[in-house]
């Protein structure tokens, strides 16, 4: 029987984690060219693994929100990418206006 080498794990320094944020009310963000209406939208970032820490640390390097909103028929025609500060700014708008 032939030994065969088994290929080290690759380890990745970088992620994508996938989160759903909910609108109650329409919305703008740079980089529409129209306002969203409400509903319930993908959100997508993309980090890297921070070198050199005692402990992991990840750094974001993008955020995308698919739009249009999440719906039954409905299928993502368009990724934008977002400032991650201007998303958390606008769903703490939409938390106080409702």
């Amino acid at each position: 029987m032939e030994a065969f080498d088994m290929p080290a794990p690759v380890f990745s320094p970088k992620r994508t984690t996938q989160t759903v944020v909910k609108f109650n009310l329409s919305f703008f963000l740079q980089g529409f060219d129209v306002q969203q209406p409400a509903g319930e939208y993908r959100v997508e970032k993309e980090e890297e693994l921070i070198d050199g820490l005692s402990r992991l640390a990840w750094h974001c390097t993008a955020t995308f929100i698919y739009l249009p909103a999440i719906a039954p028929g409905n299928r993502p025609r368009q990724v934008l990418q977002i400032d991650p500060a201007e998303l958390e700014d606008a769903l703490k708008k939409d938390r106080l206006r409702t």
